[in-house]
């Protein structure tokens, strides 16, 4: 549960000590809506994302999965800022398959809370084969790092890559290379 006031008060602490004054016109709704900001940011924090897989479908359908270029927006849990990209979740079958929405909505639970990519992206590959019990998951995420890019060392552009496969993707050789390359495919516009 998000304690709306505490925030409200941080934030107010923040901007006395940068040597901001909270009560001049253009701060005076700064705290309340940090505090809004930060309840949407973390919300996943409140949510389980089993909620996203209690309709599973049985369907006698073997072969990959994938949904692919995710948007997502998560926080960085070192500096409070925001890392942003995309997500390709996939998985192999084994007699169910989940609504392809629900992939989008647990990688949305794993990402609003604060995070660093490497955890987040074996969580979802984790809970994937936790709950839908595939033969295989494959689980990459691409995403630019706000908190090296427009601070730090300041490096515009650079993107960081981190993958996690789990089951068949990782036992046999083509079934990775398969993932691998339908995931780096060309994608289209439809």
């Amino acid at each position: 549960m998000v304690d709306y006031k505490k925030i409200e008060a941080a934030v107010r602490d923040i901007l006395i000590a940068v040597g901001e004054d909270p009560d001049r016109e253009g701060l005076v709704g700064t705290p309340d809506r940090v505090a809004r900001m930060y309840a949407e940011l973390f919300r996943g924090l409140s949510e389980d994302p089993k909620i996203h897989t209690k309709k599973i479908f049985h369907e006698d359908y073997n072969e990959i999965v994938l949904l692919k270029d995710i948007p997502f927006c998560s926080t960085c849990e070192h500096h409070l800022m925001p890392f942003i990209g995309k997500a390709h979740i996939a998985y192999l079958p084994e007699g169910s398959v989940v609504g392809v929405s629900k992939l989008a909505r647990i990688l949305e639970t794993f990402a609003r809370r604060p995070q660093i990519q490497e955890r987040m992206t074996n969580q979802i590959a984790d809970f994937l084969i936790e709950n839908l019990k595939p033969k295989g998951v494959a689980v990459v995420l691409e995403a630019s790092h706000s908190c090296m890019t427009v601070r730090g060392v300041q490096k515009s552009g650079s993107s960081m890559v981190t993958s996690a496969l789990r089951g068949i993707f990782i036992r046999d050789q083509r079934s990775r290379s398969e993932i691998l390359s339908l995931i780096h495919s060309q994608q289209r516009n439809y």
